[in-house]
Order: C-alpha cells, then structure tokens, then sequence
C-alpha cells in the first residue's frame, strides 16, 4: 500500500513563459513609469501573525494620508498593479498566493513585507512554511521589519516606485497681492477680452495659477496673424498648445478659447472654430 506523506511541500511553482516574458524589466520599468502618480495595492496574507497587517492598516489611515502619493487598497488582484505579501509562506496559502499572482495583470510588482515575507523570519525552517515569499514567486521589492513601521511602508514602497526620485520645488507665493495683472495695452483692441480671459482662467486654475494661464493663453492668441479672424486665431492656438508640455494649460487654454474668445468673435460657425478639447 502507497504511503502518502501529510507533510509534503508541494511542487515549487515554474511561473508560465507568458508571465515571464510580460514581466520584463523593459516592462516592469514602463510601468513603474506609468503608475508614479496612482497605483493599486493588492494586499496578500501568506500565513502572517497580523503584526504586519496592523501596520499596513495604520499606514492607510488619514494619519500617514498615503494617497498623497497615490498609494491604495484595492479588494481584488485583478485591479492591482502591486501585490503586497505578508507572513511566511504556509502550505494552506501556497495555491492562493499563485492564484492572486496569475490573476494580477502583467506587468505586476511584487513586494515581499516584513521579517516573515522576506525571508520566512522565525518559521523559515518550519514544516509548515516555504519561507519567504521568494521562495515561490519572483520578489521585486522587501520591505523588511517585524513590523515594518508605516513610515517605513511607504518610504519603502515610494522609494521602489521611484516616488521620492521626483523633485518637489517649493515655490513662495506669499508675495502675489491677488490684483489682477495692468493691461497696458488690449491684443484684442478691448480690454474687455483681457478681463473675461484672466476671471476664466481664475475660474479654471485659481488665482495664482490663473494668473499664469491668463498670461500664456493671451501672449499665445496675441501672435495670430489676425486675431478677430476665428479660423487664423485658430490655427495659431493648435500650435502654441501643442507647444505646451503641461497637459493642465493645454486643456484650460483650449477651454478658455472656446468659452470666452468665440464669444468675443461672435463667431456664427463657432464648432469649426473651436479648439477640440478631447485630442488634447
């Protein structure tokens, strides 16, 4: 009669040819590219103490506000970019760990959390466990700890997505008085125009940023050939946008052109003669 071992680990898993070559490094690099201002988290208990998943809860508190650097939770692998895995690799959550692994969309990241994801911590050598997270699947990123602090989380997983790579700039505008910018003399040969831009782009950005769209969208309309003629004026509008490398002010002077300059124009045949928004 055959014995069956009880004990027995299962077969190491051979991640599928597609998934690995869907998660190459010329992918995963495109999509950490892609995902630095909002990524979906899928979080993967292996058999942990839940020390871990009470620091992972804590980080997501208003507290650390880890949404600032587009950090969230998501309920299913099939909307996440990131699986986040915690605890030793025990035998009962080998096949669910595989399952959320395939079911999570390629490229993915996937981060080994705390002592235990890392490397097994205190039961790596246990009968029960694998050990850690990589020894199944492919690991991109360990945040170690037993627990990881919240700080440490999401310094961990912004410093893996290349979050913290991004230079902030502190800009003082402590100085700006809120008055609207003098006309010295109308584009338009109406200081009413300059007026109806610079309250739109006010409405559009605020009042500091306004003030800097008021200024790029009435040098950008000041260079047309003839700007009462609405077809000229358009043309010399699609090439300055195109020109402008923040897609904010693309979108916001393409909207002020439409709201305020046709109707400076009156222009009859105004959806020839509008800047379309939606190619932008």
């Amino acid at each position: 009669m055959r014995q069956i071992n009880v004990h027995a680990k299962p077969k190491t898993y051979v991640v599928p040819q597609e998934i690995q070559d869907a998660n190459s490094v010329e992918a995963k690099l495109e999509l950490l590219k892609n995902v630095k201002r909002s990524f979906s988290v899928y979080r993967v208990d292996c058999g942990s103490c839940n020390g871990c998943e009470i620091e992972i809860f804590a980080s997501i508190t208003p507290m650390w506000d880890p949404e600032r650097f587009g950090f969230k939770l998501v309920a299913s692998p099939r909307h996440a970019d990131i699986l986040l895995c915690t605890g030793p690799l025990t035998r009962q959550m080998y096949y669910p760990l595989l399952r959320a692994y395939e079911a999570t969309p390629d490229p993915k990241i996937v981060i080994a959390y705390g002592a235990c994801g890392s490397t097994g911590g205190i039961f790596h050598d246990a009968y029960s466990v694998w050990g850690g997270i990589d020894k199944v699947i492919p690991v991109d990123v360990w945040i170690p700890g037993c627990p990881p602090h919240p700080a440490s989380t999401i310094y961990g997983i912004a410093t893996a997505l290349g979050l913290l790579d991004q230079k902030i700039h502190l800009i003082d505008e402590k100085e700006d008085n809120g008055i609207p910018p003098k006309v010295e003399k109308s584009v338009f040969g109406n200081i009413l125009f300059e007026r109806d831009v610079y309250a739109e782009a006010k409405r559009l950005m605020g009042y500091i940023y306004g003030r800097k769209l008021s200024a790029k969208y009435i040098e950008a309309v000041g260079q047309s050939k003839n700007i009462h003629d609405p077809f000229v004026a358009k043309i010399t509008m699609d090439a300055a946008i195109s020109r402008e490398e923040d897609v904010r002010y693309k979108e916001c002077m393409g909207l002020i052109h439409n709201a305020v300059y046709l109707a400076h124009v009156n222009a009859s045949n105004s959806e020839e003669c509008a800047i379309d928004i939606s190619n932008l």
